[in-house]
């Protein structure tokens, strides 16, 4: 297994010159750093104008690791190659390092940059990528994993340090300024340009005799072994800046990057590993979800959900926010109206914050007829509210971040919000069968669509009903949510290592023994004049939120049994435009146009799975391209996850087809596998008519995948190919 490092974006607020001073100081040895024995210069070269400083040099680590794992290799210290690339015209540095030492067992591959930021010129931002890929190593792989992982991470921080303690000396010296590059005057004369050509910022290391060292011309994924490497050849963790912009007004585009301070101060602290994954989730969310993504700070929730195991982040979110996107979620906050029902019995409001300011949610729990309610009001409406509440607490968290300047979720990220949760009244009458089945519906789509949002969860005056409770609905809610309940009987919640320990006295309700008057409903029985006929006998086993207003399409793609989309296009100059998700396995999508006419009565086949129509076909097997079909957009591979959204300008009318088949990726790698040849698609296309559409291509980006509540707009302009693209 593959390990990769990326860094956030740290910046010294100093001059690159500067910093290109204090990095000079660590060769050829550091005393700073104990595990970088010395380094010794291989290969040299500098442009004739100076502008181009070429060194590779061979860089002896010392290894900490086990007596007997040493004497077993029988290596007291590591050899790795560095490479720096410094081009004083264009003010960069680029570090490139892999290990020399077992290379056919271990490859570990590092890349540096430090370039000027773009915002201050009088500032240096610094990056990382690592990778560590371990084959085998004497039957010691995970020890070596381990002892890399450790080590490399120990040496970041020191790099760090070492880097900050140079900088600082050379102001000790007096050394305040050092002047920027300018071409010499005779060099400006005999040779014009030329030294433009010299640059040797990414082609590599040049010889003592001026030939070119070739080096990797991309970002190799830099050592996540022996993590001296990276510390003690080159820099790490830099200094970094503060955005001080708000958080709602931090734009997150197409190469948008974190930096570490922004991380710090509005979403808390985080080791190297998470600041890593981190970067990595966003970055892949940019490449498959171009345009808009969520916000950072959702990102993260989903990764602390998942321990930071990036695949099962990775796979939790997309879900998420393909759910998000079929319900229209989004815009609940906008659309959404509670039901005067709902606002006068629904027992539940916000009432101001805790300790920590994160927004504190009251529910009298006791006090509700939930059967009331449902009968009244339905399931669905329900859980609309319950997440219409989840959503205005997001909201307010991070009203309150930005407020406050820091994450309200604290630094170990207990979450958004805090939520008081009285159940004095609680009886058997709450055990209802059919509401217990809706509460356990919606703790499932919360837990998978909301998770790490729960700070604490106070529950007070709890009755002897509440253990059977309990027993039913406990085993449904996340381990890591089930260490925030605090659960008080009696009056336990008074005094000290009650309420008092999590939210100031002043603001304890007033039906909890406080001072602060709360006005959340109190609540009754819903009058059954209020009660609806069709709430009344609805199915349990109906799903809880309904999908039928929804703009998109859900379809089974499975082997052999394409779903196709049949758009009959009047006139030329129309333009069909998609919007899809791939939900489970990978497909292709092609777009044909028939060179006979189709009608939906006459040639629609559907395919049937359980008595429910998983997926339509339009395509007869005797069809074949050619004679009776053309490819207008070539088949596009889509991912597991993948949103892609695109549009094609139609060259003449005629019925065109949109298709979704199933791909095998294992057919094409020769890898085995137990595939259920079984993919699922949610979708959405339209046609827009020629005398409508007056706009430009560019102009065409779709206007209902966007997550206007969880994300912030592009500020880059994204031109509109006629071919699919991949968001």
């Amino acid at each position: 297994m593959v390990h990769k490092y990326q860094s956030p974006v740290r910046v010294y607020k100093h001059p690159f010159e500067i910093v290109m001073a204090a990095y000079q100081k660590r060769f050829p040895t550091c005393k700073m750093i104990p595990v970088f024995l010395g380094s010794d210069i291989i290969n040299e070269y500098k442009s004739e104008d100076g502008a181009i400083h070429d060194v590779e040099r061979r860089c002896r680590l010392n290894v900490d690791a086990p007596y007997l794992l040493k004497k077993i290799v029988g290596v007291d210290h590591v050899i790795f190659i560095q490479k720096n690339c410094l081009d004083r015209r264009n003010r960069t540095l680029k570090i490139y390092a892999r290990n020399e030492s077992f290379s056919s067992r271990i490859v570990i591959n590092e890349t540096c940059t430090y370039t000027v930021h773009k915002e201050n010129s009088d500032w240096t931002c610094f990056e990382q990528e690592a990778s560590l890929d371990i084959k085998s190593f004497f039957g010691f792989e995970n020890t070596v994993e381990k002892i890399a992982m450790k080590q490399y991470t120990q040496n970041i921080k020191k790099g760090k340090e070492v880097i900050e303690y140079y900088i600082n000396e050379l102001l000790t010296e007096g050394v305040t300024n050092i002047p920027r590059w300018t071409c010499p005057d005779h060099m400006v004369a005999a040779t014009g340009n030329q030294s433009d050509k010299q640059s040797s910022q990414d082609s590599g290391v040049r010889s003592r005799s001026g030939s070119v060292c070739s080096t990797t011309s991309q970002h190799s994924h830099g050592s996540l072994i022996l993590g001296a490497t990276a510390a003690s050849i080159t820099p790490q963790d830099q200094l970094t800046h503060v955005r001080d912009q708000p958080v709602e007004t931090m734009v997150c585009y197409s190469g948008d990057k974190l930096d570490a301070d922004y991380i710090e101060r509005f979403l808390g602290h985080l080791t190297l590993v998470q600041e890593s994954q981190l970067v990595q989730l966003r970055q892949l969310l940019q490449q498959t979800h171009k345009g808009k993504i969520p916000k950072d700070a959702h990102i993260l929730r989903f990764l602390r959900a998942r321990d930071f195991n990036f695949e099962k982040a990775r796979e939790m979110l997309v879900h998420s926010l393909a759910w998000r996107k079929l319900h229209n979620i989004d815009h609940l906050l906008h659309t959404y109206t509670p039901p005067d029902v709902l606002t006068k019995y629904y027992t539940g409001g916000w009432h101001f914050s805790d300790k920590d300011g994160r927004p504190l949610y009251v529910l009298r729990l006791g006090l509700m007829d939930v059967k009331g309610l449902m009968k009244a009001v339905g399931e669905e409406n329900l859980l609309k509210h319950v997440l219409w509440v989840n959503e205005e607490g997001l909201r307010r968290a991070s009203e309150a971040t930005k407020a406050r300047g820091h994450p309200v979720s604290g630094s170990e990220a207990l979450g958004a919000c805090t939520c008081i949760v009285d159940l004095e009244g609680l009886s058997m009458r709450h055990l209802w069968r059919p509401g217990i089945r809706a509460l356990l519906r919606i703790i499932e789509i919360v837990e998978a669509n909301y998770p790490e949002t729960m700070g604490r969860l106070l529950i007070v005056r709890a009755p002897r009903v509440f253990p059977v409770l309990w027993t039913l609905i406990s085993p449904f809610i996340d381990e890591n949510t089930r260490k925030k309940f605090m659960i008080y009987g009696g009056n336990d919640y008074q005094g000290p290592g009650g309420l008092v320990d999590y939210i100031e006295k002043k603001y304890i309700p007033d039906f909890l023994e406080g001072e602060c008057y709360c006005d959340v409903p109190e609540g009754a029985l819903v009058p059954k004049s209020l009660y609806k006929e069709e709430f009344i006998d609805r199915s349990p086993d109906e799903p809880p939120l309904n999908v039928n207003n929804s703009l998109y399409t859900t379809a089974h793609i499975i082997k052999d049994y394409p779903n196709e989309v049949l758009i009959n296009v009047p006139q030329r100059g129309c333009v069909i435009t998609w919007d899809f998700d791939i939900l489970k396995g990978d497909m292709t999508f092609t777009v044909f146009r028939c060179k006979a006419a189709l009608n939906k009565a006459s040639n629609e086949h559907e395919h049937h799975v359980g008595g429910h129509v998983v997926s339509v076909q339009y395509i007869d097997k005797a069809m074949q391209v050619g004679p009776d079909l053309s490819i207008v957009e070539p088949p596009h591979i889509c991912r597991d996850g993948d949103s892609v959204q695109g549009s094609h300008v139609v060259s003449s009318a005629g019925s065109y087809i949109l298709q979704w088949k199933y791909f095998d990726s294992t057919k094409a790698s020769f890898e085995f596998s137990l595939s259920t040849h079984k993919s699922k698609v949610m979708y959405h296309t339209e046609l827009l008519l020629s005398e409508v559409f007056r706009g430009s291509m560019s102009s065409l980006q779709s206007s209902t995948s966007g997550f206007s509540s969880l994300s912030i707009g592009t500020n880059q302009s994204v031109p509109h190919s006629h071919n699919t693209r991949k968001h």
